[in-house]
């Protein structure tokens, strides 16, 4: 057994001696570079992630579910819009995958720390994720119960008509506040025998607050990229995200500068009645 191994030792030296230096130190550096690449990387990177439907249903059941009123059905698509992160909560990735979404221009590169707090864990990283989004469904029964009473004349509705409604919203696997207008405008268009989307698909973002202010969110650029690809034609864009819109809307989407609920509802009226042409977009 002693003579095989110095046999293979006696083999790998005759094989070294045969080879330069040169040869050598690169083959160092593919090794080196390999384990490099396979190691987990402190990025995050980000791509476009699945829509919704905010009308429509998930497996847990209808997106936005109103009991004890009646409801309408409409003709269009209202989509909320996500992001996709590799790296965060449950998602490691290696540099290799780091160094792929460098080079792929669909996705997104961060540090880690700029999507997960320094000395957050991963579950408090889900659970604020989670608290978000609850937050967020919360602020759209509140904003839409407010614009629905000083509008009730022209919805064709009772003013306190989500007084006598229980607001349920569900879906699957989707944090953070960033759905607030989506769910918003969808529980307006619910309660309204009007067919606001017009058989048009329309998607948008944007948090939304109890007085109907839109606010701005993350990834947009990421976010419009996943509308175009699930078919939206129209994206109502948060004015305060106007500066990371300009330039890189995807050809075939129009996109609609809002930043209250009044703006958004008017805008998303009009697209459904086919006049959409001259509402406001984002400018430089």
């Amino acid at each position: 057994m002693f003579g095989k191994i110095r046999g293979a030792v006696r083999r790998v030296g005759r094989y070294v001696a045969a080879r330069s230096a040169r040869y050598l130190a690169g083959a160092a550096a593919v090794a080196l570079s390999v384990v490099v690449l396979i190691l987990p990387s402190p990025y995050v990177v980000e791509m476009p992630g699945p829509t919704q439907d905010v009308l429509g249903t998930v497996d847990s059941g209808t997106v936005i579910d109103v009991e004890g009123v009646d409801t309408y059905e409409d003709s269009g698509e209202l989509l909320l819009v996500t992001v996709s992160a590799l790296g965060v909560s449950g998602y490691p990735i290696t540099n290799a995958q780091a160094l792929w979404g460098w080079l792929n221009p669909q996705t997104s590169v961060l540090p880690r720390e700029a999507v997960v707090p320094v000395g957050m864990t991963d579950e408090e990283y889900t659970e604020q994720n989670a608290e978000s989004m609850s937050s967020s469904q919360d602020a759209a029964v509140a904003a839409a119960k407010t614009y629905i009473a000083a509008h009730a004349d022209e919805l064709g509705v009772s003013p306190d008509v989500l007084d006598e409604a229980t607001v349920t919203m569900h879906v699957d696997d989707i944090g953070g506040p960033s759905a607030g207008m989506m769910y918003t405008l969808g529980l307006i268009s619910k309660l309204t025998a009007v067919d606001e989307a017009g058989g048009q698909i329309i998607a948008g973002t944007g948090t939304i607050d109890e007085n109907g202010e839109v606010g701005s969110i993350g990834g947009i650029r990421l976010k419009m990229q996943g509308a175009k690809r699930d078919g939206a034609t129209w994206f109502l864009a948060p004015e305060a995200n106007c500066d990371s819109v300009v330039g890189h809307v995807p050809d075939g989407l129009r996109d609609v500068k809002v930043s209250t609920l009044e703006e958004a509802y008017a805008a998303l009226v009009a697209i459904g009645n086919g006049e959409g042409d001259d509402l406001p977009h984002c400018t430089a």
